[in-house]
């Protein structure tokens, strides 16, 4: 902070950069449509590409909802709660890797039963969410079971997988391996046929599994089923315990690759059953989104206004700091990105007002420090340096309220949290780095 010019040199360049991400692609004034700068560009063989448009929320865009039933009732109910998060971060990742921004995905349980609520913005198609979602991928490993065991009849399920027992006999056994204990999927082609193959890769837990399963079935074929289709019954010629596996069942390109996506996306724990699905339309709309935006203008004219008249030329000043650190948080926003939803904007609109309130505490400082007799100088230093501690316990204060709701909330919660935390790192940046810096270049 000892050189006010290169820092200010240094805020012009991230204002520059944070201009060239805000501006939209094309924007229309007086009834003109303009281009503004591309986000596309290329330095030697550096090549980005960024797509910087807001990404808007349910409640902003609309979207679809889907409702899953998890079959947890098999498990242990010390093992079901582990059981339902696992589901949670499965369909999370699967979506996220389709390019869909911020999905809500949230457990509850009705009536005893286990559910799975996943809502998706700007999917109105709810088939496309489906496919997005994918199958439950329940990927299950199958041995021969004692023919001669009337326990093992009993335990035996009835709805075995179609065409389980022509492999594995009358009585087929369902292995502890399973898709949990899979690490990796990939696609090889076989040296021999060039025919693509699905390679699986397990944890050192499942490489044991399936070490222990390869050994006691020698020369006997061992299925694997994936949401009871079998893929493939290969006989076991030698022990396999290094934890690496090939799936093969004449596929092609595309289904090796969409298997391996499927897998590598996470194979759930427990299977799914749809109980509702809906399309969700805005419930604000394009019309009611300006409508806010507008209000949040006036109110930035109103704070503008306010800071000028108490305070004159370091109004002016807060006044510009005010304007970067609107510029700076909306840059960071779309370069993160963030959803943005109803909530979300309302905690970009609180720390507009936090980022107001440590200006007003540096300057009345700095009044305090004028009164006293100080030289301007020194009343703008002491006045940063002793309104620092007030700022810091108070922005620590709300950012700390923001970690435990980002933490413990869901949706909404976790957006508005999450903005209002982006929103008062930048406030702190605004008021004692831009603020401070002009205050020094204007009145040296």
């Amino acid at each position: 902070m000892k050189s006010p010019r290169f820092i200010f040199w240094l805020i012009v360049v991230l204002t520059i950069l944070a201009l060239y991400i805000d501006l939209p692609k094309e924007f229309t004034l007086f009834g003109k449509k303009f281009s503004a700068f591309s986000p596309n560009f290329s330095i030697g063989s550096l090549h980005v590409k960024k797509d910087f448009s807001i990404r808007r929320g349910l409640d902003l865009e609309g979207g679809v909802s889907i409702t899953y039933k998890a079959k947890v009732e098999d498990l242990p109910s010390n093992q079901r709660n582990d059981a339902l998060e696992s589901i949670k971060n499965v369909i999370e990742r699967r979506i996220n890797f389709f390019g869909v921004s911020e999905p809500v995905v949230q457990t509850a349980t009705v009536n005893n039963e286990s559910r799975i609520i996943v809502e998706i913005p700007g999917i109105s198609n709810v088939d496309e969410a489906l496919s997005l979602i994918g199958t439950t991928a329940q990927l299950t490993f199958w041995e021969e079971g004692a023919s001669n065991s009337a326990k093992m009849k009993q335990a035996t399920s009835s709805a075995l997988p179609y065409g389980l027992t022509q492999f594995l006999g009358p009585i087929p056994k369902k292995t502890d391996l399973s898709g949990k204990d899979l690490q990796k999927a990939g696609i090889t082609f076989n040296t021999n046929t060039g025919v693509p193959e699905v390679s699986l890769k397990f944890s050192n837990d499942g490489a044991k599994k399936f070490a222990d399963i390869t050994k006691r079935n020698l020369n006997k074929p061992v299925a694997i089923v994936l949401d009871d289709v079998i893929i493939s019954a290969p006989r076991v010629n030698v022990p396999i315990t290094d934890g690496n596996a090939v799936i093969t069942g004449g596929f092609t390109t595309e289904q090796a690759k969409n298997l391996s996506i499927q897998l590598n996306a996470g194979a759930l724990p427990v299977p799914l059953t749809i109980l509702e699905q809906q399309t969700i339309g805005p419930t604000l709309g394009e019309k009611s989104l300006k409508q806010s935006l507008f209000a949040g203008a006036i109110g930035f004219v109103v704070i503008v206004v306010f800071m000028v008249v108490l305070y004159g030329r370091f109004g002016v000043i807060a006044s510009i700091a005010l304007l970067l650190y609107t510029i700076f948080t909306l840059a960071l926003f779309k370069a993160i990105p963030v959803t943005l939803t109803l909530a979300g904007i309302a905690g970009f609109i609180l720390s507009i007002g936090m980022a107001v309130d440590a200006n007003i505490l540096i300057f009345e400082r700095l009044r305090e420090e004028l009164r006293s007799g100080r030289n301007l100088s020194s009343a703008i230093e002491l006045g940063f340096t002793r309104a620092w501690s007030s700022i810091r316990d108070s922005n620590i204060s709300s950012l700390i309220t923001s970690f435990i709701l980002y933490y413990f909330g869901t949706g909404i919660v976790k957006n508005f949290a999450f903005t209002l935390a982006i929103g008062v790192l930048v406030s702190m940046f605004s008021a004692i780095v831009v603020t401070r810096t002009f205050l020094r270049l204007v009145y040296r």
